[in-house]
C-alpha cells in the first residue's frame, strides 16, 4: 500500500485547470475520503468507482483518501472518475505507476466498468497539453475530438480493465485515432432559393462582408427568416485558430458531433423567443456553462420574432454585442465565455402583422409600443437596417436569374481579405471590431466625406455610437467597391442603413 498521482483537468468556463490526484491507500476499517472541494457529482464518484473497480474483478482496498489539487478550486462533474480509478489501483499495486506520471485520465465510469464520455474533452486537452502532459486516455466516443489537439498522444478506451492493460504494458484494446476526414463545406441553404428583396440582399451581403448585425423588419411572409438563414452560407469558413475556439464552447455544451468533431463553419445559433435568460446568456448551477451567445462566437445569433422576445433577454445582448464576451458569477467562481457573434434581428413592423400595411388593424400607440420593445440602446448597435416589401409576383424571370449563394460569397471573401489585410497589424478581423477612436483618428476619412456625419450628429439622426458604426459600413461597402478608402457617398449609403424610418 503507498502513495500514487495522476492527472485530470478541471473547467472554468473555456478554461481548463490540470488538476493533480493523489491516493493514499492504507490497511484499516473500510472508509473512502475524497478531498478538493468536489461537487455533488464528483463526490458520488466514489461509490461509482468502487464498483467499476470491483465489478472489473479487481480487489477495491480498505482505507483510501483521495485528494485533488488544487485543493481551493470548486470541481465538479463526473469526468475525474477513470483517473481516480487508476489512482486508487496503482496506490493498491494492482497496476504500475510507471505512465502516470505524464498521462491525463478523462471519462465517467459505469457501474460495470465501461467507460462513458463526457463534456468537454477538447478544452481538457488543450489545457493539459499547455501543462506539459504528452499523453491522454479518453473514451473512445470522444478521441476523434481528442486527436484535435497536436502535441497529445490520445487514446481511446471503451472498459477501465483495458487502461490496467495499457499501464502494465500488455497487450490492450486501447484504439489509436483514425486519420482525420478531408474537411468539406456543409451543404448551406442557398441565397437563389429567396424570391425578390433586392435591398435586403444586398442588405445581407453588407452584412455578411463586414460582420455587422442586422435587423430585418416587414410583414410575414416576405422572407425575413429565409434570408437570415442563407448568411451561413456567404460566410468563409472558420480558420483553424477559430475552429478550435468554436468547438472547445460546443464541446463544454455537449453539443459536437462524434462524425463531426470539428466545427469548421461559423455556427448559426436561432433561439426560441421563449428562452430563458440562462439559456441565452448562460448560467446553470455551481460554475455557469454557455448559452447562446456563446455558442454563436464567430458565427451568428439569430432572434426571429425579436419584439416577442422579453425585455431582460434583449437587453442582455447589449454588453455582449459590445464587448464579445460574457461573465458570468456563480457560486463557484466567474466563468468567461467568448461572444463575437453577429446579431440579426427579425421582426413584424406591429401586432397584426397583416401583408399590406393598409389592411393593419393596430392604433399608432400600439404599432409604438410593440416595436419599443427593441430599446433604443439596443437599436443603437444595430449597423443595418432594411424594410422587407410584400412580394407581388413570384416569377421574377424578368428581372434575371437571381444570384446565389456561391457567387455572392465570392465577393463577401474579397472583401473579408481586403479588411483582414488592412488591420493586420492591430489584430482585428473585420470591420465590425475595429474602435471607434481607432476609425477617427488614424483611418480618419476625408473632410467632405465626414461632414454628413457631423450633420448626422447635429440633428440627432445618429449618436455617437452610431457614426462610429456608420464609419465600419463605410469601410465595408469600399471593400466591397474594391476601394483603398471609402468616399462621402459610401458614408452617405452608411447613414442611409441605419435610418431609423427603415425599422
Amino acid at each position: 500500500m503507498s502513495l500514487s498521482r495522476t492527472w485530470s483537468v478541471a473547467l472554468l468556463g473555456v478554461d481548463g485547470v490540470p488538476v493533480e490526484i493523489e491516493a493514499d491507500v492504507s490497511h484499516g476499517k473500510p472508509k473512502v475520503q475524497l478531498l478538493g472541494l468536489p461537487d455533488t457529482a464528483l463526490n458520488e464518484s466514489k461509490d461509482r468507482v468502487r464498483a467499476a473497480v470491483r465489478n472489473s474483478g479487481l480487489e477495491w482496498p480498505d482505507q483510501v483518501t483521495l485528494a485533488l489539487s488544487p485543493a481551493d478550486l470548486p470541481k465538479g462533474g463526473s469526468g475525474y472518475d477513470l483517473g481516480l480509478a487508476c489512482a486508487v489501483l496503482a496506490g493498491a499495486g494492482s497496476a504500475p505507476q510507471t505512465k502516470l506520471g505524464g498521462t491525463v485520465l478523462i471519462g465517467e465510469l459505469a457501474l460495470d466498468g465501461r467507460i462513458r464520455p463526457v463534456r468537454g474533452v477538447l478544452p481538457r486537452l488543450l489545457a493539459a497539453k499547455r501543462a506539459g502532459l504528452k499523453c491522454a486516455i479518453v473514451p473512445r466516443e470522444s478521441l476523434a475530438e481528442a486527436a484535435l489537439v497536436d502535441g497529445i498522444q490520445a487514446l481511446g478506451a471503451y472498459r477501465l480493465v483495458d487502461v490496467l492493460s495499457w499501464l502494465k504494458d500488455e497487450e490492450s484494446d486501447l484504439v489509436q485515432p483514425s486519420p482525420p476526414a478531408p474537411m468539406t463545406r456543409t451543404a448551406v441553404l442557398d441565397l437563389v432559393d429567396v424570391v425578390g428583396q433586392p435591398e435586403a440582399r444586398w442588405a445581407l451581403e453588407v452584412a455578411a462582408a463586414g460582420a455587422h448585425n442586422l435587423l430585418l423588419v416587414g410583414p410575414p411572409g416576405t422572407g425575413k427568416t429565409m434570408l437570415a438563414e442563407r448568411i451561413i452560407g456567404l460566410l468563409p469558413q472558420l480558420r483553424p485558430d477559430e475552429a478550435l475556439e468554436v468547438t472547445a464552447i460546443h464541446s463544454i455544451a455537449g453539443a459536437l458531433s462524434a462524425d463531426v468533431p470539428l466545427v469548421t463553419l461559423p455556427p448559426f445559433i436561432a433561439p426560441h423567443h421563449s428562452a430563458s435568460l440562462a439559456s441565452l446568456v448562460g448560467g446553470g448551477i455551481g460554475m455557469a456553462r454557455p448559452g447562446a451567445v456563446s455558442m454563436a462566437h464567430r458565427g451568428v445569433l439569430f432572434l426571429d420574432e425579436a419584439c416577442e422576445f422579453g425585455a431582460p433577454l434583449l437587453e442582455a445582448l447589449r454588453t455582449a454585442t459590445e464587448e464579445g464576451e460574457v461573465r458570468i458569477a456563480r457560486r463557484d467562481g466567474v466563468a468567461r465565455y467568448p461572444a463575437r457573434f453577429q446579431l440579426v434581428l427579425a421582426t413584424n413592423p406591429c401586432p397584426c402583422a397583416p401583408i399590406r400595411e393598409v389592411d393593419c388593424r393596430c392604433s399608432p400607440n400600439e404599432r409604438r409600443r410593440y416595436f419599443s420593445r427593441l430599446s433604443g440602446p439596443l437599436l443603437d448597435r444595430i449597423d443595418i437596417r432594411s424594410r422587407m416589401r410584400p412580394i407581388h409576383a413570384m416569377d421574377d424571370s424578368d428581372l434575371g436569374p437571381p444570384e446565389g449563394s456561391a457567387t455572392v460569397r465570392e465577393r463577401v471573401t474579397k472583401a473579408r481579405v481586403r479588411a483582414v489585410e488592412r488591420w493586420a497589424e492591430h489584430g482585428w478581423q473585420t470591420n465590425a471590431e475595429v474602435p471607434g477612436p481607432a476609425l477617427r483618428r488614424h483611418f480618419r476619412l476625408p473632410a467632405k466625406a465626414m461632414r454628413l456625419l457631423d450633420r448626422g450628429l447635429e440633428t440627432g439622426f445618429v449618436s455617437a455610437r452610431g457614426a462610429d458604426r456608420c464609419l465600419r459600413i463605410a469601410w465595408t461597402l469600399a471593400d466591397l467597391a474594391e476601394k483603398d478608402r471609402p468616399d462621402g457617398d459610401d458614408v452617405g449609403a452608411a447613414l442611409e442603413f441605419r435610418d431609423r424610418r427603415a425599422a
